[in-house]
């Protein structure tokens, strides 16, 4: 059986009844990593880990734990790029399934932008978290777990 590791720190107020539900719905053991507490809920499931501050802590830990076929809900690029190289999943935010596939394009975009604004250029950033995001969220890690469980 595969776990679910969530990138706590930015995990959107949205999501989180949406994924309690799943992880009581079928016992799904979740580990939320965050450098302060962060709740998603109450539940024998889920397990809250926190780490030392700084900026690439949580996700550091979350490497060093996940195993092959993890699932691994974040919406830091470099993070789902390593959760890929490891052999596990990555679901962001938005619902976006990262994969061997795609993630190098997300990569090389999210470089590209970083490099805009190093230069000095003034850029718009994300849209605002949406429920039209949550749906997709939703409806993403319904088929993926429909699929991995099936």
């Amino acid at each position: 059986m595969f776990k679910i590791y969530v990138d706590g720190d930015a995990f959107p107020n949205l999501l989180k009844p949406i994924l309690l539900k799943q992880i009581e719905r079928l016992a799904l053991e979740t580990v939320v990593v965050a450098n302060k507490k962060v709740s998603i809920g109450k539940s024998k499931y889920v397990l809250y880990m926190i780490v030392d501050a700084g900026a690439d802590e949580a996700d550091n830990k979350i490497v060093e734990i996940l195993e092959e076929g993890d699932l691994v809900i974040t919406a830091d690029i470099p993070l789902a790029d390593r959760v890929i190289s490891k052999n596990a999943h990555a679901i962001d935010h938005r619902g976006e399934l990262y994969s061997v596939d795609n993630i190098k394009q997300y990569l090389a975009m999210r470089n590209l932008m970083d490099k805009i604004r190093e230069s000095g250029e003034i850029t718009k950033g994300p849209k605002p978290f949406s429920s039209k995001d949550a749906e997709l969220f939703a409806n993403q890690l319904n088929a993926f777990l429909h699929k991995k469980l099936r």
